[in-house]
């Protein structure tokens, strides 16, 4: 049962399926897993179901924002109002997004006469949600901070940053009256265990089966491994996501020194620092062998260019690519700690770490993969068929009815 949230807002259109609903999130786009999926949920909110949706982002790409003139009574629409972002520690970035989007829409409501239905929120970007997707727990994220000992400015920044997040998250999460939403059980079980939350309902990530499928892949090989340079006899294994600590890029790295007779190579996607991986990647002899790419909206080349998707993640609530991978027909290799990992099947259609510092076992795997081409073809075929079970379009409409549940939930409460 949905509790009972904080009656904020009084726009309520009894039996319509037209909600207007603030998505408050710092940005939108498709080349990171949180924010492709926040983008899937505004293009189903709206083109499916109707509803108005406002973006309150400091940007936004990949989305198909509404034409004035295609907006009408009972049309769907996504319309982007930009929260200016400014330059800085990300700590100081954090408090004036967070002011910033607060004071936008009280502005909006203020000129338009009009309130949201909803305010929609993929973690704390805002202290007034009503409904929060939580893709990350920073308790857990601190608490990893904390064991890893690292020293010097950039770990008083992360850990300053993260201890900020913590006292929101207490505030935020601890409040019954906000609905909360996991991607995963293991991201569930954390808030039970950190704000006493056991109302939470889980709804997984799913997968653009369109986009993302084997013949999808294998169309772009050729020419995706010949854009990073990858010869068609070596074995790709790629990593891709922000935070490359908490990924598992170290143990990744560990893993690569045990097989270095190998062509085995190491495509590295997303938007950390390379530089701080320099020192362990020339400790292990590996600067021939590893490639550090930024992050791409075309994520589909990425998927084609490799052979393996290696994601051995210290604390991951779900690890979409690993999903998205799977659809592609790669075998891949994660970790118990994935919020994925209980949603998939060890040895059928990927191989699971129980330990997720573990480079011998991830090499022995990654070693098994490279020497067997019907052992990569068989995991892979059947990775398509556990994906084919978590599309898009099974995420979303669980979300949409989420929100018209507690929208039916607030007008029943004034009726």
């Amino acid at each position: 049962m949905l509790q009972r949230p904080r009656w904020r807002l009084s726009r309520i259109r009894a039996g319509s399926l037209n909600l207007r609903i603030a998505f408050v999130t710092p940005f939108v786009d498709r080349r990171h897993g949180t924010e492709r999926a926040v983008a899937e949920l505004a293009e189903h909110l709206a083109s499916r179901c109707r509803h108005e949706v406002h973006i309150y982002s400091q940007r936004v790409e990949d989305v198909r924002l509404s034409q004035p003139q295609e907006i009408g009574e009972q049309t769907g629409s996504i319309r982007w109002r930009k929260i200016v972002s400014v330059s800085g520690p990300h700590i100081i970035r954090f408090l004036t997004w967070y002011r910033q989007n607060r004071r936008a829409r009280q502005k909006d409501a203020a000129r338009s006469g009009k309130k949201f239905d909803l305010v929609f929120s993929p973690g704390i970007n805002c202290s007034d949600a009503d409904v929060i997707l939580v893709h990350a727990v920073f308790h857990r994220l601190a608490e990893l901070q904390k064991q890893s000992g690292d020293r010097g400015l950039r770990s008083l920044h992360r850990k300053l940053y993260y201890g900020l997040l913590c006292r929101l998250e207490r505030k935020i999460y601890s409040d019954k009256r906000v609905i909360l939403a996991a991607v995963s059980q293991r991201t569930a079980d954390q808030l039970a265990r950190y704000f006493g939350r056991n109302d939470v309902r889980v709804i997984p990530n799913g997968a653009d089966l369109q986009t993302f499928n084997p013949a999808a892949r294998k169309s772009l090989r050729v020419a995706s491994r010949e854009r990073f340079g990858f010869s068609q006899s070596e074995l790709v294994v790629l990593l891709l996501g922000n935070d490359w600590r908490n990924k598992g890029l170290g143990t990744l790295l560990e893993s690569a020194a045990y097989f270095a007779e190998l062509p085995v190579r190491l495509l590295v996607v997303g938007s950390d620092d390379p530089a701080i991986w320099r020192s362990q990647v020339s400790q292990l002899g590996l600067e021939q062998r590893v490639r550090f790419v930024q992050p791409s909206s075309n994520v589909l080349e990425l998927y084609a260019a490799a052979d393996i998707l290696a994601a051995p993640s210290r604390e991951d609530s779900f690890n979409l690519p690993v999903l998205e991978a799977m659809a592609c027909g790669l075998p891949i290799v994660t970790s118990i700690d994935a919020g994925i990992a209980a949603l998939l099947h060890h040895g059928t259609d990927c191989f699971i770490l129980e330990h997720s510092t573990d480079s011998t076992t991830l090499a022995d795997y990654l070693r098994r993969l490279f020497e067997s081409e019907s052992l990569r073809q068989s995991i892979g075929e059947q990775a398509v068929r556990t994906a084919a079970g978590f599309p898009w379009r099974k995420s979303v409409e669980e979300m949409g009815k989420l929100m018209e549940e507690l929208n039916c939930a607030k007008y029943n409460s004034l009726a």
